[in-house]
């Protein structure tokens, strides 16, 4: 399995976004990563990467990764071994990848689960699987006037465009740039790695995804529904009809990128969309996360002092923000039934640098 991170279309599709792409291979290992950081130190990330088919290739792989930070001025390097051989024996992903000096990133970038389609299976095994409403609506949404087209023109982004930005602006979070999904589009989809879905009621569109595709599989990435026809839950035969097209195609998987595990509560990124995504059937994945490898320690405990920092006074704005407003709207005596919001969050700081630091 070959996630679209680590191919060469896109390796061109950051190099249009400015960013400057290191590459290389051996014999059973290869990696593709991108020098990050500004001003707080710099940082070489392969995203779903080094691939490896062997504990040994593994090493090469972070050999040379290692190598080729320290030869950009990189202060560390951050992996996602997700598709690597890491383990020895009975030991666990966690303790692999401590005992070689990885530490934990402050955060997962990719997904450390998702929920995996095997497209090797016959198109009647993967109706099956699905939930019965999932089923009954891939067979009878045209009943409704829904159709669905598949779009390789980089032009058609806009129609996705439209309806993430509907959706950015009624649940207020903060979406992908337009420029990054136009970029992508242009280079991505004449190089047959990225195909639009518009889905259409009575010729009209109201909604739209985007997927990604490699040699063998095609991720799920982006996505947006008109609010005003959510009854119809055109979405999910969308999604069937997405992945059947990526099994005529020949792709063996197909990846909806991004779950939350198990034991998650609503406060993980993931948790809203797990549902959806688990009733179209497929298995759950869990990859071993997102690891940093110091290259200069002294750099890297800058950085993280760094980050820790900015989080804190992150927090204590938001704080600040959540006062003000508690202020405006119940009076100066609403502050007291909650002190010391400011000292918590300031504690909590000191303990993360006091980690950080060692002491």
């Amino acid at each position: 399995m070959t996630n679209i991170l680590q191919t060469e279309p896109w390796a061109d599709f950051q190099r249009a976004l400015g960013h400057t792409v290191l590459q290389d291979s051996g014999q059973g290992w290869s990696w593709q990563a991108t020098v990050e950081g500004g001003r707080a130190g710099r940082y070489l990330y392969a995203p779903y990467g080094p691939i490896a088919d062997s504990v040994e290739s593994f090493e090469a792989a972070m050999a040379s990764l290692r190598q080729a930070a320290q030869e950009h001025g990189c202060w560390f390097v951050r992996v996602e071994p997700a598709f690597a051989e890491i383990q020895t024996g009975t030991e666990s992903k966690d303790r692999a990848m401590r005992r070689r000096g990885f530490r934990p990133s402050p955060r997962h970038l990719q997904p450390g689960h998702t929920q995996l389609i095997d497209l090797t299976q016959d198109e009647d095994a993967l109706i099956k699987d699905m939930e019965s409403t999932n089923r009954n609506l891939h067979r009878n949404i045209h009943k409704k006037g829904v159709t669905y087209t598949a779009h390789t023109e980089p032009e058609t982004i806009s129609v996705l465009l439209r309806f993430l930005e509907q959706t950015a602006e009624r649940k207020g979070f903060t979406r992908q740039h337009d420029d990054y999904l136009r970029t992508a589009a242009e280079v991505l989809m004449p190089r047959g790695a990225a195909v639009l879905y518009i889905a259409r009621l009575e010729g009209e569109p109201i909604g739209a995804s985007l997927v990604y595709d490699s040699d063998d599989t095609r991720t799920y990435a982006h996505t947006s529904m008109d609010v005003a026809h959510r009854k119809l839950s055109a979405g999910k035969p969308l999604v069937v009809r997405m992945f059947l097209d990526a099994k005529e195609k020949g792709l063996s998987t197909f990846d909806l990128f991004g779950t939350a595990p198990d034991d998650a509560g609503p406060e993980h990124e993931w948790f809203g969309f797990t549902q959806f995504k688990k009733s179209f059937g497929g298995s759950p994945v869990e990859y071993p996360g997102t690891w940093d490898l110091p290259v200069s320690k002294g750099g890297y405990a800058t950085y993280t002092t760094a980050r820790a920092l900015r989080e804190g006074l992150g927090a204590a704005r938001t704080d600040a923000r959540a006062a003000l407003s508690t202020l405006r709207q119940e009076g100066p005596s609403a502050l007291k039934r909650a002190p010391g919001a400011a000292a918590q969050r300031a504690s909590s700081v000191r303990e993360r640098l006091r980690g950080r630091s060692g002491r």
